[in-house]
């Protein structure tokens, strides 16, 4: 017991943390992700209204699908924001668009499987179907896009977290940190003339 103890808090305490740190991140990303859900909800049209077929087959793309792929992109980049700058901190090591690809790249895997699941939530043939006895939509609280959208989020996080720990950041945190840029103080090494001119006029500025 006190083996596992220390394999679990001792060696893998800094997990733990980062468990936390995302966690957080995250919670603040299903504010962010719900809060366009409900925005849309009330100004774009009816949820199970019918967006797009899908050619070749009977399946329809339905708005609360739209609008789920909307909250997606918005709370994706919010997340990779602060996980990049807190949670990780792995801004020192790597650009931001090399960065977000594959942060991009996993947050599509879970959105794929979160769109699923929503389905599943939402279409009234499905055996995962909300009850819509409860949820009809009488009131905020009681409306199945809004659990459906909550649930699905949920599922995928620690999906999420894992491909995002061991890949996204893990990667570009075992690089060196990226050099500092050049500023008008280290110009005043170089003794070119130019190197010289540019010192020159950073020390005469007020």
């Amino acid at each position: 017991m006190e083996r596992l103890r220390h394999f679990l808090f001792v060696r893998h305490g800094h997990n733990w943390i980062l468990l936390l740190r995302f966690g957080l991140v995250g919670g603040s990303g299903v504010l962010v992700n719900l809060l366009v859900v409900v925005l849309l909800n009330k100004l774009g049209p009816d949820e199970e209204g019918v967006f797009a077929g899908l050619p070749l087959t009977d399946f329809n793309i339905r708005w609360y699908h739209v609008f789920a792929t909307a909250a997606f992109v918005v709370a994706n980049l919010w997340n990779f924001q602060l996980n990049r700058l807190w949670t990780f901190r792995s801004n020192k090591h790597a650009g931001w668009l090399g960065e977000y690809l594959p942060f991009m790249a996993v947050g599509l895997l879970a959105h794929l499987v979160g769109l699923g699941i929503l389905t599943l939530l939402l279409h009234p043939g499905s055996w995962l179907s909300l009850s819509p006895t409860f949820f009809d939509d009488s009131s905020g609280f009681r409306t199945r896009l809004y659990w459906a959208q909550l649930i699905q989020i949920v599922v995928t996080t620690p999906v999420s977290f894992v491909l995002n720990k061991l890949w996204t950041f893990s990667s570009v945190r075992s690089r060196p940190a990226l050099p500092p840029e050049p500023g008008p103080e280290d110009a005043a090494v170089d003794g070119s003339p130019e190197a010289a001119a540019a010192h020159a006029r950073h020390a005469r500025r007020p």
